[in-house]
C-alpha cells in the first residue's frame, strides 16, 4: 500500500465524484481510478458502491477513510514538526474562527511578539469549522459555544454576557435593562443560522415563548454594530464587540444568565508548533486581562 493511494483514496472519499477528485489532485480520471482500484485489491474489498459513473462510500469505505485520514495525519504531523523545528520562522498558524470581536487586539499582539510569522484566518460556521479541525486543516479555532470532543482540546477562555444593541432614536435607549420576553415583538438583525452565538441566544428566547424575529441576516458579524446604527433594527451582542458608538446604546438583560462562553479549540493529535504555543500563551493572557 502506498501513500499515494490513500492521499487519493481520502480525496475521492470526500467528494465522491472521480471528476471533481481527479481535477483537485491534477491527475486524470483514468489514472485516478486505476489507483483506486488497486487499493481495493490490496485490501481485498470494494469501499464505494458503484452505479454507473456514479460512487458512494460504502461502510467499509467509512471505516477505511477514519484510519487513512489518522495515518496521514501523522504523516503530516511528522513533516510540520521537522519543518517546524529546522525553519520555525517560516511557519504559517492557520486560524478559523466563528467570533471575530477579540481578534484584531489578539493578533496584534502576536505580531508584536512574532513578527516574521505569518497567519491566514478563516470566518467560518461552527460545524464547517470543526470539520477542518479534524482535518488537519487548521491549527487553532476561536468559538462560542465551546465544541467537546474525544479528539478536540476545549479551553474555555472567556465568560461573555450578551447586550441587547439598540439605535439611539429607539423606543428602548432609554432603557439600562430589559427582561427577554419584551423583546418578543421586535425586529432583529443577526448572523445566520449555524453561528454558535445566533443558535445559542434563539434557544434562550424559546425557552420564554418567541422566535426572535429577523430581519436581516449575514455572515459578518462585525457589521452587525453599523446595521443598528442605521436604524435597521436591533441586535444580540456579546459584550466583547458593543464598542462605543455615538448612535447606539446597550441594555443588559434581566432574568436569564445570556453568557456565552469563548473557547479556544486544538486537535489533541496534532503537532502544535513553537509559533502555535505562543499564540495559545497570547489568547490566554488576553483574555485574563479583560476578564
Amino acid at each position: 500500500m502506498e501513500l499515494l493511494q490513500l492521499q487519493y483514496f481520502i480525496t475521492v472519499a470526500r467528494l465522491e465524484h472521480v471528476t471533481e477528485a481527479a481535477r483537485t489532485l491534477h491527475v486524470t480520471q483514468s489514472s485516478l481510478s486505476k489507483t483506486i482500484q488497486r487499493l481495493e485489491e490490496d485490501l481485498g474489498a470494494p469501499l464505494f458502491d458503484r452505479t454507473g459513473r456514479n460512487l458512494r462510500l460504502n461502510e467499509l469505505g467509512t471505516r477505511f477513510l477514519r484510519r487513512a485520514e489518522r495515518a496521514m495525519l501523522e504523516i503530516e504531523q511528522g513533516r510540520l514538526e521537522i519543518k517546524d523545528l529546522t525553519s520555525p520562522e517560516n511557519r504559517t498558524l492557520e486560524l478559523a474562527v466563528t467570533t471575530a470581536s477579540t481578534l484584531p487586539a489578539i493578533l496584534r499582539e502576536f505580531r508584536k511578539q512574532l513578527p516574521e510569522i505569518q497567519f491566514h484566518v478563516q470566518m467560518l460556521a461552527t460545524e464547517e469549522m470543526v470539520t477542518l479541525l479534524r482535518r488537519g486543516e487548521v491549527d487553532f479555532c476561536l468559538c462560542s459555544p465551546p465544541i467537546q470532543g474525544e479528539d478536540i482540546e476545549c479551553q474555555i477562555v472567556c465568560i461573555d454576557p450578551i447586550v441587547v444593541a439598540v439605535p439611539a432614536g429607539h423606543h428602548l435607549a432609554n432603557r439600562t435593562s430589559i427582561a427577554l420576553d419584551e423583546l418578543k415583538d421586535e425586529w432583529f438583525i443577526g448572523v445566520k443560522k449555524g453561528y454558535g452565538t445566533r443558535d445559542f441566544v434563539d434557544e434562550v428566547c424559546r425557552t420564554v415563548g418567541f422566535e426572535p424575529h429577523y430581519i436581516f441576516e449575514g455572515d459578518e458579524p462585525a457589521r452587525l454594530s453599523a446595521l443598528v446604527e442605521a436604524e435597521i433594527g436591533i441586535a444580540f451582542i456579546p459584550s466583547t464587540a458593543s464598542h462605543s458608538r455615538e448612535g447606539i446604546r446597550y441594555i443588559t438583560i434581566e432574568g436569564h444568565r445570556l453568557d456565552r462562553e469563548i473557547a479556544l479549540l486544538w486537535h489533541k493529535s496534532r503537532y502544535i508548533s513553537q509559533a502555535g504555543q505562543r499564540f495559545r500563551e497570547v489568547v490566554v493572557d488576553y483574555f485574563k486581562s479583560h476578564n
